[in-house]
């Protein structure tokens, strides 16, 4: 796996007070999840991100949908997705590609920011060095950094 030390820091001053976020996770893979969305939730509290709603859908194939309702009911800035989609070796990743895809084809089309955080690995090994506790990586923390920062540009901009 690679090393996650050519992540960009957040940057300065970033801060999310005042901003509506809303988390959809899935509920396969469970306990990846829980990290993923720990280290989300913990990076929303540090840029003072209050009463984040929180929604659970079936798998990764229903989180473009439910993006697409919350997105529309225009009471949110920003999105955050989470999951886990772990493929067996040869296995074709059609899940976590669909997901993207739906996610992104909402996001163009609203203008509202949809961080993605749904990983995609070949072993669940895999999956839990990328949703480490506090101090290591967790694509989850990566998610909420990008949320924010997205919800800013957004703001700017309209």
């Amino acid at each position: 796996m690679a090393p996650h030390d050519h992540r960009p820091s957040p940057p300065n001053g970033l801060e999310g007070e005042g901003l509506r976020i809303a988390i959809v996770r899935a509920r396969w893979h469970p306990t990846i999840v829980e990290r993923l969305a720990s280290g989300a939730k913990r990076v929303l509290e540090e840029l003072d991100v209050r009463g984040v709603e929180e929604h659970t859908v079936p798998g990764c194939f229903e989180i473009p949908l439910a993006v697409k309702v919350i997105v529309e009911s225009r009471t949110v800035d920003a999105l955050i997705c989470l999951g886990a989609v772990i493929l067996g070796e040869g296995e074709e990743d059609i899940i976590s590609r669909e997901c993207a895809r739906g996610v992104q084809n909402v996001q163009r089309a609203t203008g509202v920011p949809v961080a993605f955080g749904v990983l995609s690995t070949r072993t669940h090994s895999a999956a839990l060095a990328k949703s480490s506790d506090e101090g290591g990586y967790n694509a989850g923390e990566d998610a909420a950094y990008v949320a924010v920062e997205m919800s800013r540009l957004v703001q700017r901009y309209h």
